[in-house]
């Protein structure tokens, strides 16, 4: 295995593949909303995608965006749609985008991102912290979770 972290700039080839192995994800939950990101290219200054590749495959995506699936203004950047295939899970190439994303945010000088999840522990041993419940636009309740950069 060779896995590296790219960030996807809009209109190049590997935003056009990013785009097929998301319409082609098991992730239904965030599918149709990652890929009309993709496609509609709604993605402002600082704002990207992220994969994951083993040598030439995509194995996994995340972004990085100033506003998420909640009405929360003040709260950004957010790292979310974090997805890594089944099977290259258990291997930390969650951790490996989330650790690409926050040097990137660093570099851009943001001081602390958040992540989304309905679930606990799994952010947590990338060294984020639960902030509180939040309700999301569908209005489910999530889980928000953030780090100091």
């Amino acid at each position: 295995m060779n896995i590296k972290i790219y960030k996807v700039n809009s209109n190049s080839l590997l935003n056009q593949k990013l785009l097929k192995f998301v319409e082609n994800s098991s992730w239904t939950d965030t599918k149709n909303h990652t890929a009309k990101m993709i496609r509609e290219n709604n993605f402002d200054k600082w704002e990207s995608m992220f994969v994951a590749m083993d040598n030439d495959k995509i194995i996994g995506h995340a972004s990085f965006m100033k506003t998420d699936y909640y009405s929360l203004p003040d709260v950004f950047p957010w790292i979310s749609t974090v997805f890594v295939t089944e099977e290259y899970r258990g291997m930390k190439i969650s951790g490996m985008m989330i650790d690409f994303i926050n040097q990137y945010a660093k570099e851009l000088g943001f001081k602390e991102t958040y992540i989304p999840s309905e679930h606990f522990g799994i952010y947590e041993k990338y060294g984020y912290k639960y902030i509180k419940d939040i309700i999301n636009y569908g209005g489910e309740k999530d889980h928000l979770f953030s780090k100091k950069l």
